[in-house]
């Protein structure tokens, strides 16, 4: 009798072999990465498979199901579907950390930072051994501007896992936005000794070099990075705003042609367009400028580069329309603010010219009203065409400049253009002042920062 028993129970484990298998099968899908050879669609197929077939699972591996399968909806940017996953595993398990930590994630894509650090805390909380949740939090501390936050989770992730490329790639980030361009670099180095064949990295310390001025590198990461993605449109643009940095526009313009050609993209041509004003271009700026709005009718940077076209070509009402257009957008933006009250004045003061008979419409006037000129050295400038359209050169310049800085060096270059426009003031009159080569020195330095 036992030996039949014996026979019944490896019979039926050999008849039940093919469905284990398959379930293990399923479940080695639904668990894979996102870098795995499955697709996300597989794995949320596989997962949804357990989770209908999971009437004797514990919460527990249930929880985990619902995470996996709210991590592969995320990745294809169902955030309704992930979201509605994530939440379900927190419930099952409220001590599932991965769920929390995932959910930061998508907190964190939806803009929603508060509680996406909410999240974070209580995957930390809950599993402080875990290099991921730290490094998950770091990002939203870096999203939030506390850098120095980030940097210390990103600190403490190393410690639990040092070889880990991603955390040194965003750790080098939390110092780009520092502003230690360096020490971003020294991150950058590392993440790519353990993961040579990433784009992102090589593009990232592409940027750093950039902005310490290291133009042979900036270029050489850049170039790098299109070799290891040439159907990633970010990487030419990329490359082309480091040609365009340079003062290469015609190399700049190829690059930003064939992102254009990749993907269509409101700030691929408005790069372009800057490009194409910078050679004098104005009417391939302006055709940039104009395709760019048509895609994104809030992209701000393309109104307010389209205004300097129309400022350059002469058009005052048509560039004041576009500067107002990207202040209704963003009321915070100075560059805009600044062009708008220079322009208005200026067409007034040659509507006035004009309505007085006095100078035309195509004489060069300088920046300020010369009716109300009472210092010597603005006297002067009135009184010489030469120093009048040096003046207006310079303002188109700087404003050229400004358009092209963020925030903090923008009002750096509005302090030092102020310290300027001082030290004339006091030096004119002076034996050794040459106005003419002050003002000339200035005028290429100013064009040298706009590109």
């Amino acid at each position: 009798m036992r030996s039949y028993l014996v026979a019944i129970a490896a019979f039926a484990a050999l008849m039940s072999w093919p469905a284990r298998a398959q379930g293990d099968a399923k479940a080695e899908i639904c668990a894979a990465s996102d870098d795995s050879a499955q697709s996300p669609e597989q794995r949320i197929a596989a997962c949804t498979s357990l989770i209908q077939d999971g009437k004797n699972a514990t919460l527990e591996e249930l929880s985990k199901l619902h995470t996996n399968r709210g991590a592969a909806y995320w990745y294809i940017d169902n955030m309704k579907a992930a979201f509605s996953d994530f939440n379900r595993a927190i419930a099952l398990d409220p001590k599932n950390a991965r769920a929390f930590r995932e959910r930061s994630n998508a907190y964190r894509s939806a803009g929603r930072l508060d509680r996406a650090l909410a999240d974070a805390d209580a995957a930390v909380r809950l599993d402080p051994n875990d290099a991921v949740a730290f490094d998950t939090r770091g990002n939203v501390y870096n999203n939030l501007g506390q850098f120095d936050k980030a940097i210390a989770d990103y600190d403490q992730a190393l410690k639990l896992d040092p070889e880990n490329a991603q955390t040194f790639m965003d750790r080098g980030v939390a110092y780009y936005f520092k502003e230690d361009y360096r020490a971003a670099i020294k991150d950058y180095d590392e993440s790519i000794k353990r993961r040579p064949n990433s784009a992102r990295a090589f593009t990232n310390r592409g940027s750093a070099y950039k902005k310490l001025g290291d133009q042979e590198h900036a270029l050489a990461d850049a170039s790098q990075a299109i070799k290891i993605e040439p159907t990633d449109p970010i990487n030419f643009d990329n490359r082309g705003l480091t040609y365009q940095q340079a003062g290469d526009n015609d190399r700049a313009i190829a690059d930003f042609d064939e992102a254009i050609r990749l993907r269509p993209q409101a700030s691929f041509l408005t790069n372009r367009g800057d490009s194409y004003n910078a050679k004098g271009d104005y009417d391939r700026a302006i055709s940039d400028y104009d395709r760019a709005i048509k895609l994104d009718p809030k992209f701000v940077r393309a109104y307010n580069n389209r205004g300097a076209a129309w400022r350059r070509k002469g058009d005052l009402d048509r560039a004041i329309a576009d500067y107002e257009q990207a202040l209704r957008i963003d009321p915070q933006m100075d560059t805009a603010a600044e062009n708008v009250a220079a322009l208005r004045e200026e067409r007034d003061r040659r509507q006035a010219a004009k309505a007085g008979g006095g100078a035309g419409v195509n004489t060069v006037l300088p920046t300020f009203d010369c009716s109300a000129a009472r210092r010597a050295v603005e006297k002067a400038i009135c009184s010489d065409p030469e120093l009048a359209r040096l003046d207006r050169q310079i303002d188109d310049a700087y404003r050229a400049a400004l358009a092209k800085l963020d925030r903090r060096a923008a009002a750096d270059l509005r302090h030092r253009q102020r310290a300027f426009i001082v030290r004339r003031d006091r030096a004119f009159g002076d034996p050794d002042y040459q106005i003419k080569k002050e003002l000339e020195r200035r005028l290429a330095k100013l064009r040298e920062m706009g590109g």
